[in-house]
């Protein structure tokens, strides 16, 4: 049992400093072999503490790597949600644009339409005014007597027929032949 316990703690340093005393073959081979020994165990606590710190270093090291990699990582999802940023951005500015378009298109029409109301209640105006309201008191009257012209012929009166109203869609036909320009300008190409 004594030995089994010398063997394991001193076997390799006295091994090593008795060969070490029986080549140097000093004057006090005692006291160089208790010299030697505090030197190795000395030794020996360097090496383990070199060897700590190897084994620390390895440690930072890996883990100097793995930050490394971990802000790569970062860096990189960093930019695609950068990315994705920019492209939800100009998909709400496409959007934006696309809204207002879309708007001033719509009071594009609502102008043209009203245009068209005013001009198609012009027409209807206009066709009341030419139609004849006040001919009943003028109708006994004939040609040369309403006219104050010299040579005016003297025609009797003759009943005129009703002139055919246009239709709405005569109408419309001429107010789109009048604002054709305004739809070629907003793109659009209509064909009655």
């Amino acid at each position: 049992m004594e030995s089994t316990y010398l063997q394991k703690h001193l076997g390799a340093c006295l091994t090593q400093g008795l060969a070490e005393v029986a080549r140097i073959r000093p004057v006090d081979p005692i006291e160089y072999l208790a010299l030697w020994i505090y030197k190795y165990k000395e030794n020996m606590t360097r090496e383990e503490l070199r060897q700590k710190e190897m084994a620390e270093l390895e440690r930072e090291r890996e883990l100097a790597l793995t930050e490394q990699e971990m802000m790569e990582r970062l860096k990189a999802e960093e930019l695609i949600f950068q990315q994705q940023q920019l492209a939800f951005q100009l998909e709400l500015e496409m959007q934006e644009k696309e809204r207002q378009r879309i708007e001033e298109l719509q009071r594009a029409q609502e102008q043209l339409e009203k245009e068209m109301k005013m001009k198609m209640e012009n027409i209807a105006r206009d066709e009341d005014t030419s139609s004849p309201k006040g001919t009943a008191a003028d109708s006994s009257k004939t040609l040369a007597e309403i006219s104050d012209r010299y040579g005016a012929p003297n025609l009797s009166t003759v009943e005129e027929l009703d002139e055919p109203v246009l239709s709405d869609v005569s109408i419309f036909r001429r107010l789109f032949c009048e604002n054709q320009i305004f739809f070629f300008y907003f793109g659009k190409a209509l064909c009655i």
